[in-house]
C-alpha cells in the first residue's frame, strides 16, 4: 500500500480519534475506551483551562464529566504509572508495566537507587504506617526539614511515597482535588500475582503493537517514544513483527524509512490511500497530547515546530506560557495562548502564529456549528481570555451563514460576562472597532449592520 504524506497524516490523526466530531454524547465508558484507544493518557499538574488529561479527553470526546476520570481510577478501571511519562493507563495493561516496577533501579530519576538504599528504614516505616492506618496523601505529613516547597523540592515523605510508587509497592488508590492518595498494591489490586507476569519479550512485543496501532502509521524511529521503551531493546521488533504478519509495511511518499500500520487500522489506511479519509474536526490540543508529545514526529508529520514554554523565562517566550496547538481538519495551523490577559482585541492576533490570520481564525469556524458551541463554551468560558476569542470570532462574520452568525452572537453573549479587567464598556468599544474591519474584508453589508446594531442595542448581553 502506498500513502501520500497527506494521507499518512490523516491516518495518524484518525487513529488518535481526532478526525471528526463525536457521533454521540460522551459517557464514562467512552472516556475509558478513549484511554484504551490512545494507550496512555499523560498526567500533568499545570492547570490552564483544565489540567492536561482532561483537555486531551475533551479534544476527542467534547463535553463530558471530568469526575468520570477520577471515578474510573477509584473503581480500578485504570491505574497510574510511568509510561510515556506519568500516565493514566488501562488496568488490563498492568502486567506490561510490572516489569518496570520490578526493575525500578533502571528507571533513572524516577527511582534514586542510592537514596533508596540510604533511606531503607524510612521506606519500611511508611509501608508499615500505611499497612496499619490505611491510605495516605503527601499532605498528611508536615514538612519538617525547614525548606520551602518548589518544583521537585519534595519533602522526605513525598519522596518516600514516590519511590514506593515507582517500585510498585504502592499504587494510587484514587485522587481528591487531583492530589494522589496512596495505598498498598495488594489492597488496590488484590487480584495481581507476579506469577502472571509476561516475559520481557512478550511485554515489548505487546507495547510495540499498541504503539503502532495508536499512531496509525509510523516509522520505526517513533515507536519507542510512545511508551518510552528502550530504542535498542525494540530496534528489530517492528520488522520482525511485519515479517510474521502482526504488522503491515506500507510506503509513504517522501519517507526513507519503512512505515508500519497495525492490521486493525487497515480499513482506515485504505480509505486514506484512496483520498477518502478527510478529517473535519477543529480543536485545541494540550502540549501533552499524544499526537504532538513527540516533537520530532510533529515536525516531520505536520511541519509544526511545537515547544511548550511554561519552563522558559517569560522574556524568552515566543508563544506564551502554555500555548495550545490548533488542529484544523488534520493540520496543525497555529498556537493559542489561553493565559494571555485580555487588554486589546489585537492580542488575539499576537497569540495566533504560524498561519495566515484568516486561516487561523477560520480554525474556530467549525466550533460554531452544533453541537460544539456548548462544549466549547463549557471549557473556554472559564478562561480569562474568552473575550479575546470572542472579539476575534467577530472577524469570521463575513464568512458565516446566518445560522452560524447567530451562534457566534450567542457565544459573544456567553463570554461577555468574562471580559475581565477590560469590562463591558471597553468590550463594546473593541467590537465596534471591528465593524469597519468586517467591511474592509468584504463582509456582507447586511451582516455588518447586524453586528453594529447588536452592539448598539446591547443584544450581546442577555
Amino acid at each position: 500500500m502506498q500513502l501520500s504524506h497527506a494521507a499518512a497524516r490523516a491516518l495518524m490523526v484518525a487513529a488518535q480519534g481526532l478526525h471528526r466530531h463525536p457521533k454521540r454524547s460522551a459517557t464514562k465508558s467512552a472516556v475509558l475506551e478513549m484511554i484504551r484507544h490512545m494507550g496512555a493518557l499523560q498526567i500533568d499538574t499545570i492547570n490552564v483551562i483544565a489540567r492536561s488529561p482532561y483537555l486531551v479527553l475533551w479534544s476527542r470526546l467534547g463535553t463530558y464529566e471530568p469526575r468520570w476520570l477520577e471515578e474510573l481510577l477509584a473503581e480500578g478501571a485504570i491505574f497510574e504509572y510511568w509510561s510515556h511519562e506519568a500516565c493514566f493507563l488501562p488496568i488490563e495493561d498492568y502486567p506490561l508495566y510490572r516489569h518496570r516496577m520490578l526493575d525500578a533501579v533502571n528507571q533513572g530519576w524516577k527511582y534514586a537507587s542510592e537514596w533508596a538504599a540510604q533511606n531503607r528504614a524510612a521506606l519500611d516505616q511508611m509501608l508499615a504506617h500505611i499497612h496499619e492506618h490505611g491510605e495516605v496523601r503527601s499532605s498528611d505529613f508536615a514538612r519538617t526539614d525547614g525548606q520551602s516547597s518548589g518544583w521537585w523540592d519534595w519533602k522526605t515523605e513525598k519522596r518516600v511515597l514516590e519511590t514506593l510508587f515507582t517500585s510498585g509497592d504502592l499504587m494510587i488508590a484514587r485522587r481528591h482535588n487531583f492530589q494522589r492518595i496512596y495505598d498498598l498494591r495488594e489492597r488496590v489490586l488484590p487480584s495481581w500475582d507476579d506469577a502472571q507476569l509476561p516475559s520481557n519479550d512478550e511485554m515489548r512485543r505487546t507495547l510495540v503493537l499498541k504503539a503502532v496501532r495508536a499512531l496509525g502509521v509510523t516509522s520505526a524511529r517513533w515507536i519507542a517514544d510512545y511508551f518510552r521503551m528502550g530504542k535498542r531493546a525494540i530496534a528489530t521488533l517492528p520488522a520482525a513483527l511485519a515479517d510474521e504478519g502482526a504488522l503491515e509495511r506500507v510506503q509513504v511518499a517522501g519517507w526513507e524509512d519503512e512505515a508500519y500500520i497495525h492490521p486493525a487500522n487497515r480499513a482506515l489506511a485504505e480509505s486514506a490511500a484512496a483520498g477518502k479519509l478527510r478529517p473535519t474536526l477543529t480543536t485545541l490540543l494540550s502540549p501533552f497530547d499524544p499526537l504532538i508529545w513527540d516533537r520530532a514526529r510533529a515536525r516531520a508529520m505536520f511541519g509544526f515546530d511545537y515547544t511548550i514554554e511554561c519552563y522558559t523565562p517569560a522574556a524568552k517566550r515566543r508563544y506564551g506560557y502554555y500555548n495550545l496547538a490548533i488542529l484544523r481538519r488534520g493540520e496543525l495551523i497555529g498556537r493559542l495562548d489561553p493565559k494571555a490577559q485580555f487588554r486589546l482585541a489585537e492580542q488575539l492576533f499576537a497569540s495566533l502564529h504560524d498561519a495566515d490570520l484568516l486561516a487561523a481564525l477560520g480554525a474556530i469556524e467549525p466550533l460554531l456549528a452544533k453541537p460544539l458551541p456548548a462544549s466549547w463554551a463549557r471549557w473556554l468560558d472559564r478562561m480569562p481570555t474568552s473575550s479575546v476569542l470572542a472579539a476575534g470570532l467577530a472577524l469570521l462574520a463575513p464568512r458565516l451563514e446566518p445560522a452560524a452568525a447567530r451562534l457566534l452572537y450567542e457565544h459573544l453573549a456567553r463570554v461577555a460576562a468574562h471580559a475581565g479587567d477590560m469590562g463591558r464598556d471597553r468590550f463594546l468599544v473593541r467590537i465596534r472597532e471591528l465593524v469597519p474591519v468586517l467591511s474592509a474584508l468584504g463582509g456582507d453589508a447586511t451582516l455588518v449592520e447586524c453586528v453594529h446594531a447588536a452592539v448598539d442595542v446591547g443584544e450581546l448581553w442577555p
